[in-house]
C-alpha cells in the first residue's frame, strides 16, 4: 500500500507571538523568504552606527536569522570590528591542526581551489560539540566562483514548528550526544585527537533548544556532530534523528544565497543550520569567517 506524500502548505510564523517587534526606522530590509533571510540594503558594515541602529540590527537578526550585506568594502580588521560588536570572538581550537598555515586565530580562511575543493556540504550548526556553541558567525566573500558555491541556511524554529505533535512530544525533553572526533578528528593526526579529547570531550545538548532571546523552540541536532539520543534505544534514536535531519531539508524552511564579491552574511547559529554547496570545483572560493562565542544551550525541561 502506498504511503501518502507529505504535501501541502508549510507556513509558520517568522517569530513567536511573544517577541516584541518595534519596527525599523534605520534599516532597509528586503526579505528573501517568508521566514528566514533578509538583505539589508545600503548598509556600511565599516561605518560607525548609533545605538538605535545596532538595536534594529539585532532585532533583524532575531527576526530573520541570517542577514545579507552586499558590496562591502571592508578588510579583515573591519570584518573583526563588526563581529566584535556582538560578543567575544571565538578561536577555533582545531584549525591549527587542520590548517597549520593559518596564523590569524580569530579569522578562519576557508580557501578552496582546484586541489582542495569544498567539503562543508552537509547540514550543520557550528561547533555543537562544544559545551557553549557559537552564538553566530560573520562570513565575508573574498573570492567567489562565477557560478556555484552558494550557501543555504535553514530555519530550525520553523522546522520544529512543522513537526507532528507526536514527534514534538517525543523529543521535547530528550538530549543528544555531540562529538567532534567523528568529523574534525578524521582529518587530524592521531596524537592531536588524543591530546584534545580530554579538554573537548563529547557533550550533551537538548534535542530541542530554546532560543535564549526569542524563546522559540528549535531543532538542535545535525548529522555532522550529533552521535545519538541519550536514553533511547539505538534504532529509535537513529529513526528520530533521521526524521529531524530530513525536516531540515524542506525547501520551505530554507534560504539560498548567491555570493558576489564583497558580500557578507551574518547568521544566528542558535536558530539555524547551514550548508555550503560544493558545486564549483575546480573554481576557487575563498571566504573569511569569524565566529562569535555563545552560551550553554537549554531546552524546555529547564524552563518548565
Amino acid at each position: 500500500m502506498a504511503t501518502p506524500l507529505d504535501m501541502g502548505p508549510r507556513v509558520f510564523p517568522r517569530i513567536p507571538e511573544t517577541f516584541e517587534h518595534r519596527g525599523y526606522e534605520r534599516l532597509s530590509i528586503r526579505p528573501c523568504t517568508p521566514t528566514i533571510g533578509a538583505e539589508i540594503d545600503a548598509f556600511d558594515l565599516g561605518a560607525d552606527h548609533d545605538d538605535d541602529t545596532w538595536s534594529e540590527l539585532r532585532q533583524a537578526l532575531l527576526e530573520w536569522k541570517v542577514l545579507f550585506f552586499r558590496d562591502q568594502d571592508i578588510d579583515r580588521d573591519g570584518h573583526r570590528r563588526f563581529a566584535e560588536h556582538w560578543g567575544s570572538l571565538e578561536q577555533h581550537p582545531f584549525y591549527k591542526y587542520v590548517h597549520p598555515d593559518q596564523s590569524d586565530v580569530d579569522v578562519v580562511r576557508l580557501a578552496k581551489d582546484a586541489v582542495t575543493g569544498g567539503h562543508e556540504n552537509e547540514w550543520h550548526t557550528d561547533i555543537t560539540w562544544s559545551a557553549t556553541p557559537s552564538m553566530g558567525a560573520v562570513l565575508r566573500a573574498v573570492e567567489v566562483p562565477d557560478v556555484g558555491g552558494d550557501t543555504l541556511w535553514a530555519d530550525a524554529g520553523a522546522a520544529y514548528d512543522g513537526l507532528s505533535d507526536e514527534v514534538k512530544a517525543r523529543i521535547d525533553t530528550l538530549s543528544a550526544v555531540h562529538d567532534w572526533r567523528f568529523s574534525f578528528g578524521l582529518t587530524m593526526p592521531e596524537d592531536a585527537v588524543e591530546m584534545l579529547s580530554e579538554p573537548f570531550p563529547a557533550v550533551e545538548h537538548p534535542v530541542v533548544r530554546v532560543h535564549p532571546e526569542t524563546g522559540r523552540r528549535t531543532i538542535f541536532v545535525n548529522p555532522i556532530f550529533t552521535q545519538h539520543i541519550v536514553g533511547v534505544e539505538a534504532q529509535e534514536s537513529a529513526a528520530l534523528l533521521e526524521t529531524l535531519y530530513r525536516q531540515m531539508t524542506r525547501a520551505e524552511f530554507q534560504v539560498r544565497f548567491r555570493w558576489t564579491p564583497g558580500a557578507v552574511a551574518f547568521w544566528d547559529n542558535r536558530a539555524t543550520q547551514h550548508y555550503a554547496s560544493s558545486d564549483y570545483h575546480p573554481q576557487p572560493r575563498v571566504m573569511d569567517r569569524i565566529s562569535i562565542a555563545g552560551d550553554r544551550p537549554f531546552g524546555s525541561a529547564t524552563i518548565a
